[in-house]
This record gives C-alpha cells, structure tokens and sequence, in this order.
C-alpha cells in the first residue's frame, strides 16, 4: 500500500519543487511516489522513487536521493 500523496523536496519548501500523485509530466501523469526502502537498508541513501504512467505502462521518472524532503501522506484508507 502506496501512502505518500506528495512530496516537497528542498530546504526551503516555499522555494522547493513539489511532485504529488496525479500531476501531469508532460502528456504522462505521477502514478505514485515510492519510499525506496532497500536503499536506505543496503546502501543508507534514503530514496523516494516517482513514477509517471501513460495508457500503457509505468516508468520511473525520477529518483530523490539525500535530499531535505517534506512528505504528505494520503490519509484516505
């Protein structure tokens, strides 16, 4: 179960870049936003994997890796 709805990612989250589920990457949109856990256990890098989805498939689009993040989490279980 996917339970972050958006991140900030930036110092200062009024001057960061936002990425949230459903926000359009170009004719694409953010499927879902992933805490990649095994990152953080193998390797201490804490990383949180975005991913975008067209009428076909779903990629990986970016990957935040050690940088000051600011996590929204969907509360509508």
């Amino acid at each position: 179960m996917n339970l972050i709805r958006k991140i900030v990612v930036g110092p200062n989250p009024k001057d960061a870049m936002a990425y949230y589920v459903g926000m359009k990457a170009g004719d694409k949109r953010v499927s879902f936003i992933e805490d990649d856990e095994a990152a953080l256990y193998r390797h201490n890098v804490r990383r949180y994997k975005i991913y975008i989805e067209d009428e076909d498939s779903t990629y990986l689009w970016k990957a935040i890796e050690d940088q000051p993040v600011l996590i929204e989490y969907d509360c509508n279980l």
